[in-house]
């Protein structure tokens, strides 16, 4: 099992998109949060596939991503 830190964005036109820091050109979008999650999901287990398939080595999750709140005046 692998635990890969996803980060979701909102996109300009109200849409969000959403990337994986450890496994480069591997996005998702969608017109929702909850669609772009699924959809990157899915690009996740297609991407490994394609790297088990061409026997490249799987990158171990190296990223980790935090909510935080900070002050500001």
């Amino acid at each position: 099992m692998l635990r890969y830190a996803i980060i979701v964005e909102r996109a300009a036109d109200g849409g969000y998109g959403a990337y994986v820091p450890d496994l480069p050109g591997c996005v998702g979008m969608g017109a929702t949060h909850e669609e772009a999650l699924q959809n990157v999901i899915e690009a996740i287990r297609f991407h490994l596939d394609g790297m088990k398939e061409e026997g490249l080595p799987i990158p171990p999750p190296n990223s980790e991503a935090e909510n935080i709140i900070i002050e500001y005046a």
